[in-house]
């Protein structure tokens, strides 16, 4: 059974940082595009970044150079630094299997944390 559990949300402010970890069980993460999911109040969820088998990573244009994506043994995390407010939402860990890219479609992923909320005031 696969599973994927998120933590490390919070909340902080404008300037601070946090990491969020998945911890991932019943599937093997170097055979699998693992991602960052985010969607705020009233908002579609969109793809935050990517990391796929051969551990090339992809982001959102909103998050380069301060959000980094990285993997090690069973779990995926996300550092997050020089948060903004409109950082704020619901973060969600998924996976798919590794089908030659990572997608930024939602509805392309199979398997879905929980969700771990972050919010970052001004």
């Amino acid at each position: 059974q696969v599973q994927l559990v998120e933590s490390g949300g919070g909340s902080v402010q404008a300037g601070g940082s946090l990491r969020l970890s998945c911890a991932t069980s019943g599937i093997s993460v170097s055979m699998y595009c693992l991602g960052w999911f985010r969607q705020a109040p009233g908002k579609e969820r969109e793809r935050v970044a990517a990391i796929d088998s051969d551990d090339t990573t992809i982001y959102a244009d909103s998050v380069k150079g301060r959000f980094i994506i990285s993997r090690d043994k069973n779990t995926v995390y996300l550092q997050m630094n020089s948060l903004k407010p409109e950082d704020t939402g619901m973060y969600y860990c998924t996976a798919d299997v590794w089908g030659g890219y990572c997608s930024r479609l939602p509805s392309d992923y199979t398997y879905w944390g929980q969700g771990t909320q972050v919010t970052v005031s001004s």
